[in-house]
């Protein structure tokens, strides 16, 4: 998504794509501790430390830890590292952020890249509710198409049931012809 008002130079600093690592969660958009620590320019490690000493500031509703199930559909969809165990493998079950959550995390770094970072993700998170508000609005809008046309379609069945009989032509009985039949004998 781009950035307005910000120089080349910011720009290039912020030129992460954050959209696609937010997903949604528990009905809740969050984007993954690893994802929020290279965007803030420091180890997962470290990020993790810095919420742990902090822990008091991320209430559930600003980050919550996933679950192994969590955890595994997000391996299947090549989200994260599927390298459990091995070197360089999380040991843990990584940590998500709503957005006040990343908002948060940025004032517990104290970095000057935190804060310019912080406002990128909550660009983010605002692009996707206002994609959010769109699709809702068509898909409101198709609905509304659907229930006209259900309209149109029993008022047009119900014009073809009575104008049926109208159109169909009924034998009538051949009458008695008036007359004297000559026979060919």
């Amino acid at each position: 998504f781009s950035q307005h008002g910000m120089s080349k130079t910011n720009q290039r600093k912020t030129d992460i794509s954050t959209e696609p690592v937010i997903y949604e969660i528990r009905g809740d958009r969050v984007i993954m501790d690893s994802n929020l620590a290279t965007i803030y320019g420091v180890t997962t490690g470290r990020f993790n430390e810095g919420v742990k000493r902090n822990r008091r500031r991320f209430p559930s509703d600003f980050a919550f830890q996933l679950t192994a199930k969590e955890s595994d559909s997000l391996i299947s969809q090549n989200a994260i590292s599927s390298s459990k165990g091995s070197h360089g493998g999380r040991r843990k079950q990584p940590w998500v952020f709503t957005e006040h959550g990343a908002l948060m995390a940025a004032n517990i770094l104290k970095s000057e890249r935190a804060i310019e970072m912080s406002v990128y993700v909550v660009r983010a998170f605002v692009r996707l509710r206002e994609l959010s508000l769109t699709n809702a609005t068509i898909l409101k809008r198709l609905s509304e198409i659907d229930k006209t046309l259900l309209i149109h379609d029993k008022a047009l069945q119900d014009l073809y049931h009575k104008l049926m009989p109208l159109l169909r032509t009924e034998s009538v009985p051949e009458k008695r012809k008036i007359g004297f039949k000559v026979s060919d004998n």
